[in-house]
């Protein structure tokens, strides 16, 4: 294990492996966890130790319920495209969209990554040149901005022009501490450095300012180069405002003409239309000008039509008719409920209604929300609900389909409203946040956050996605008004957060908020929010920002046993949604065995790391009832070796029983496989390599004995073990 424990920088100093030998008992449930580091705290002060309280049998069980729905959801694998403008260009010059964002989720970018982003990339001036002149000076700088500015490309543009593109180039998380940073032995020579949509500090100004002067000389005196993005609105910026660049685009037409110019450019006729150009000149977006010069390949008819934003103009053109209450509210409801059957819809719709008469006929601010602004409520509204009314009024915008809910059979299949495409449901919330006040907002707040408490997960699903396209233009009032209170709320308005999240995460500039918001509530902020936390850091939340992730759930593995339990429940969660990505399954497999391998034997916190690991082998498929392991060890490469190693550490402890089935039912599972045999065999070569002969005797032992239970007294298991221990005696 020695050889995976070098180049691990997991915070809290993990040492060599330990030397194999048999457990004495751990008494895991009669221990109390010492004060525990918090990830990333270089500092040596700890948070408060809590008690290991046993919680009641219904928390835990509401806890467990609240796991379920959210593997139910991960396990759809539904794929829920968001468009941003009638023009795709993820494929050409900035690469918008979680999948193909370089630099997104911290780790090494690729240099053919670098080059797909600045194939067609032109420096705006004269804040290119501004930006390149501090970075050569203080090796860091910040680029502040609006969203879609290019920023992203600017840093690499910059990166790659100051190193001669000879430096490897590396993403770091948007939560590092920049002190911490400067203070960390994570900088290292020569190396280019990138952290995209900075989320910020908890330093004051003061302290911030002195670690930020540390961490330029540090990459001064390393000759490494550090680019920040980061909103142009923060309060970072009194503390940055000496690395500080304002970032613009480039002019839309000299981007629009450096495209068309360059040697792998399509052929562009003498005489384009003056449409055209008049359309290129009103586009805000790099991207959108590299797909309209791209674009050009089909014609400039093509080209033209393509520019023509015909959902933004039918979304604009139907709230510019002034709608009515019948026509507006049912329309703000499909936008948080799109897909639900239409009779559930047609329910909480009225629900809606509901919340808004109820609203006017108050007239009254309530003093947490009143800002002293009068606000006139239109009176007398009546809701007049139909099934062909709003869908007439709403032409072009929705429809109606038949189809079953996830894993129904065909034959009860539903009518659902949805909108005509994707992009249309974020264009109706953002009408709805730039036309509409308080006198909407405040009742449909309310109605959300009745909807997150209701049992079914379909509707809290869809209000969740909902959620995170309004983050998209109110990202305060969603964290204030809703989010907070919903993650120290009853499950299913823990999970409903936890969804919005991880839903957050679908815009490349909302992931490292979303981050941001779910470590907030790690710690001191009561189980509920720590569960909360817990939760929404798998998926795509703990997919993007690994280690983060993985630091903190093994954080609060150490607290409270109500906490330590959602947190085992979210490990075997990411490793569940990993199975198909070898890379993230690999990465989490090592950094438990160095966790292990960092944990003096006997103490509490190899207790606690040990039930982590027990429960990842114990664990099933995220879809289907077969065993994780036997998935993970026909799948990803040298899966043997890890699994193998983790198997061992928990054979030698308390937990050998436990372990003993888990290997059975892998074992069962295996003896149809083709390769079964093969990856049986490294398997039963990585535990042997770390057992003492006595130990391997022991297992030799046990093993036959669980294989007869009727469970796993199935044809082709015991010749399995005979081929993972060699021979196997009866």
């Amino acid at each position: 294990m020695a050889d995976d424990a070098e180049g691990w920088d997991l915070s809290d100093g993990l040492g060599e492996p330990p030397v194999p030998g048999l457990e004495g008992p751990l008494q895991e449930q009669q221990e109390s966890p010492g004060p525990t580091e918090r990830p990333g705290d270089d500092s040596g002060s700890h948070p408060r130790a809590e008690n290991v309280e046993q919680p009641e049998p219904d928390e835990k069980e509401k806890d467990g319920k609240g796991y379920d729905d959210l593997r139910r959801v991960l396990g759809q694998q539904t794929v829920h495209n968001n468009f941003y403008a009638s023009v795709d260009a993820s494929g050409a010059a900035f690469g918008f969209g979680p999948a193909a964002t370089p630099g997104l989720a911290p780790g090494s970018v690729a240099p053919s990554e670098i080059d797909k982003a600045l194939r067609f990339y032109l420096g705006p001036q004269p804040c290119f040149d501004e930006a390149f002149g501090k970075l050569e000076s203080e090796h860091i700088v910040v680029l502040t901005g609006q969203d879609n500015t290019g920023r992203a490309a600017g840093s690499f543009a910059l990166l790659r022009r100051i190193t001669g593109g000879g430096a490897g180039l590396r993403s770091l998380s948007p939560a590092n501490s920049l002190a911490d940073l400067a203070a960390s032995r994570d900088i290292k020579a020569g190396q280019a450095y990138v952290i995209l949509d900075y989320v910020g500090e908890t330093h004051v100004d003061a302290v911030q300012a002195f670690g930020i002067k540390r961490l330029s000389e540090e990459l001064q005196g390393k000759g490494s180069y550090l680019v920040i993005t980061a909103a142009e609105d923060t309060r970072r910026r009194l503390a940055l405002r000496d690395y500080c660049v304002p970032w613009h685009t480039p002019d839309p037409l000299e981007l629009f003409h450096h495209c068309t110019q360059l040697p792998s450019a399509p052929d562009v006729p003498s005489d384009l239309p003056a449409e055209l150009l008049e359309r290129v000149k009103e586009l805000r977006r790099p991207a959108d000008v590299v797909a309209a010069a791209t674009g050009l390949a089909d014609g400039p008819d093509v080209a033209l039509k393509a520019l023509t934003d015909s959902d933004r103009e039918l979304v604009r053109n139907w709230f510019h008719k002034e709608p009515p209450a019948g026509d507006l509210l049912p329309l703000a409801a499909l936008a948080f409920l799109e897909g639900v059957p239409e009779r559930t819809f047609e329910q909480h719709s009225v629900q809606l209604s509901a919340h808004v008469r109820d609203w006017e006929q108050t007239g009254e601010l309530p003093a947490a929300e009143a800002d002293g602004a009068a606000t006139t409520a239109r009176r007398g509204v009546v809701f007049r609900q139909t099934r062909a009314r709003w869908k007439e009024q709403a032409v072009g915008l929705v429809r109606t389909e038949r189809r079953a809910g996830p894993g129904q059979d065909p034959s009860r299949s539903e009518r659902r409203i949805v909108f005509h495409s994707p992009r249309i449901r974020e264009l109706v919330i953002a009408e709805l946040h730039d036309l509409y006040g308080y006198e909407l907002w405040y009742p449909l707040r309310q109605w959300l956050s009745g909807l997150s408490l209701v049992d079914d997960l379909d509707v809290r699903a869809e209000v969740a996605r909902g959620v995170a396209l309004l983050a998209r233009h109110a990202l305060v009032e969603v964290d204030e008004n809703l989010l907070r209170a919903w993650a120290g709320g009853i499950t299913s308005q823990r999970v409903t957060t936890a969804l919005t999240l991880q839903f957050m995460c679908d815009d490349p500039h909302l992931a490292p908020q979303a981050l941001n918001v779910a470590l907030g509530w790690a710690d001191r902020k009561g189980p509920e929010r720590a569960i909360t936390s817990a939760m929404a850091l798998t998926g795509r939340l703990g997919s993007l920002y690994r280690l983060e992730a993985l630091n903190w759930l093994w954080f609060l593995t150490h607290r409270g046993e109500r906490m330590a339990f959602a947190a085992r429940r979210s490990l075997v969660l990411l490793l569940q949604t990993a199975e198909r990505e070898p890379d993230r399954a690999v990465f989490m497999l090592r950094y438990v065995r160095t966790r292990i391998a960092g944990t003096p034997r006997r103490s509490t916190a190899r207790s606690h790391a040990l039930r982590a690991t027990v429960q990842l082998l114990e664990a099933h498929q995220l879809e289907g009832t077969g065993p994780l392991p036997a998935a993970l060890l026909s799948g990803i490469p040298d899966g043997a070796r890890h699994l193998g190693s983790l198997w061992t550490s928990v054979l030698l402890s308390v937990c050998r029983r436990r372990a003993v089935g888990a290997l059975c039912r892998t074992l069962v599972a295996l003896r149809d496989e083709p390769q079964g045999a093969d990856v049986v065999c490294h398997l039963g070569e990585a535990m042997h390599a770390e057992m003492s002969p006595r130990q391997w005797d022991a297992l030799r032992k046990d093993l036959p004995t669980a294989l007869n239970h009727p469970e796993y007294a199935i044809p082709g298991a015991r010749e399995l073990a005979h081929v993972l221990l060699g021979s196997l005696s009866n």
